[in-house]
């Protein structure tokens, strides 16, 4: 028969186990969705730019570029200030909801013409920065592979975050085999773990251009390719995020030039793991978190595909653009 202070302690680690559970439990909803209260914001197209007083919000309008975080510092309205906050659903997102649905009531003083704007990172320290490995047939065809049975996940870091307009250091660097990969690029906007595939899309932020910047020495060096794929700049993505609600990531036209000349075009609809399935996949596994970044995968055209023979590598003074239906243009030149 148990006696008092065997029950008591019992109890007691009950209790602690109830307690823990609960606290675990809490932690996963906080993971799980935004930390803000506002809603999401919808129908924009987001960006940080650089300014005198430091990397801020900016929003795409009809009449310009919205600087959103320079009409915060002048109103204190209570807008949210950059993409993350955004993201995060802080700040008064139903203030600049109601400012961008009547640009007209945007002051003049505050809005940019587009070729004018100087560009920044859009988050600076994302939770996860995700990849995906050869997401296209003919991708994994012109490197001798087999299309993948499930998704080749790698990372990047985030030394490795770039912004559109932005320059890549190639020059000095310890290896020379540099190739492009244009990549649409998924931002969570909600995160947990085993989201299912029929509401994977409804947690995702936004769609922006992408480019899977890459050192093929590095990459091949190993079985494992996060080294020439996580060089400090290789992952720009810009120029603008676009809120998901606007944008069918199932159906876009995506194209990369070097130098005007067109080596990439496809359709997002040829992926062999669709954004959702990514989604899911991902969550199944580890828990996604508002801010993760997503580069869904490249298509057919990079320079490692070519036979040995027409390998020429990206150089010093080289312009890459990568398009996609809806998102803008994406440039980095190499120095």
């Amino acid at each position: 028969m148990q006696n008092r202070r065997t029950m008591i302690g019992l109890g007691i680690g009950a209790g602690l186990a109830l307690a823990s559970a609960q606290a675990a439990a809490q932690t996963q909803t906080k993971a799980s969705a935004p930390t803000g209260t506002q809603p999401r914001l919808r129908g924009a197209a987001v960006t940080m730019i650089a300014t005198p007083n430091g990397p801020g919000l900016a929003v795409r309008t009809p009449r310009g570029v919205f600087d959103v975080a320079g009409f915060e510092r002048a109103t204190h309205r209570g807008l949210p200030t950059t993409v993350s906050e955004v993201i995060n659903q802080q700040g008064n997102i139903t203030d600049l909801q109601a400012l961008l649905a009547d640009p007209s009531k945007v002051p003049e003083r505050w809005l940019i013409p587009e070729g004018d704007v100087k560009f920044a990172n859009m988050l600076t320290h994302p939770p996860k920065i995700i990849c995906v490995g050869l997401n296209y047939k003919a991708h994994a065809a012109e490197g001798g592979a087999k299309p993948p049975t499930e998704p080749i996940l790698f990372n990047k870091f985030s030394t490795a975050i770039n912004h559109h307009r932005n320059t890549i250091k190639v020059t000095g660097e310890p290896e020379k085999e540099w190739d492009y990969e244009a990549e649409l690029v998924a931002v969570m906007g909600q995160g947990g773990r085993n989201i299912s595939e029929a509401q994977a899309l409804s947690t995702v932020f936004g769609y922006a251009n992408g480019n899977d910047f890459s050192n093929r020495n590095l990459q091949n060096r190993s079985a494992q390719w996060m080294l020439g794929k996580t060089t400090d700049g290789s992952g720009p993505f810009g120029p603008w995020l676009v809120t998901a609600d606007q944008v069918d990531p199932n159906n876009l036209d995506m194209k990369l030039t070097v130098n005007g000349e067109i080596r990439q075009s496809t359709n997002t609809s040829k992926m062999i793991f669709s954004c959702a399935q990514i989604v899911a996949y991902c969550s199944k596994y580890f828990t996604l978190e508002p801010g993760d970044v997503i580069f869904t995968g490249t298509c057919e055209g990079v320079i490692l595909g070519m036979p040995k023979d027409k390998q020429v590598w990206l150089k010093a003074g080289d312009k890459m653009a990568v398009s996609i239906t809806g998102l803008g243009v994406l440039e980095n030149a190499l120095v």
